[in-house]
């Protein structure tokens, strides 16, 4: 399936029956989340990949029992950060080094531009930045989901210092920000099945100039 046909084809699912994702298209699903683009390319997000029923359980309480988190296949939870330290820019860097075979000396121009960044940010401000790179990990993802023919729903409808106690974020420095289901939609339970999708035309969306 072309990307436009499987953006066509999904929409935000509100029943699954429980059946598993195969691990491989799991697998591309994270990797394609993985290779989102990021501020910087700095990542200052974490994913938090729940398969274990009886967690699921747990947080679906914090979820207000929206049944799509019992029913999945898996959830990703994305969590952004909340505490900076020059050290995890020292790591990025490390890692450009290595992965593009260069010198790390090379590289300090842009390790000091980070630096300058997050140590002249608020913490609120730099929330509100991590927020925004982990929305766009979330669309690659639901993105490639689709094209694995896997159905998924986005949820921002949570209580997130319910999830964050539950999974323990607090104690790493994360916050949760959004949540994504993946699975297979129960067509028999699920009223939005063969809706139409609605969107707003694309002459009304887009200003051209």
């Amino acid at each position: 399936m072309n990307l436009l046909n499987a953006l066509k084809w999904r929409y935000a699912v509100k029943r699954m029956n429980g059946e598993k994702i195969p691990v491989e298209k799991l697998n591309d699903i994270m990797e394609a989340i993985q290779l989102a683009p990021s501020s910087l390319g700095f990542t200052p997000y974490t994913l938090i990949l729940v398969e274990d029923q009886e967690l699921k359980e747990k947080l679906s309480p914090a979820c207000f029992n929206q049944p799509q988190i019992k029913e999945s296949s898996a959830l990703i939870i994305f969590a952004a950060w909340k505490n900076y330290s020059e050290t995890q820019v020292d790591e990025y860097i490390q890692l450009i080094a290595n992965t593009r075979n260069v010198e790390v000396e090379t590289l300090e121009g842009f390790a000091g531009m980070i630096k300058n960044k997050i140590n002249n940010t608020s913490q609120e401000n730099l929330f509100a930045w991590a927020t925004k790179q982990a929305y766009l990990a979330l669309g690659f993802g639901l993105a490639a989901a689709a094209v694995a023919e896997v159905d998924s729903t986005p949820m921002e409808g949570f209580n997130p210092a319910g999830v964050d106690e539950v999974l323990g974020l607090p104690d790493k420095g994360l916050a949760s920000v959004a949540i994504l289901a993946l699975g297979y939609r129960d067509a028999a339970s699920d009223y939005l099945v063969n809706a139409k999708k609605v969107r707003r035309p694309i002459d009304e969306l887009v200003i051209k100039h």
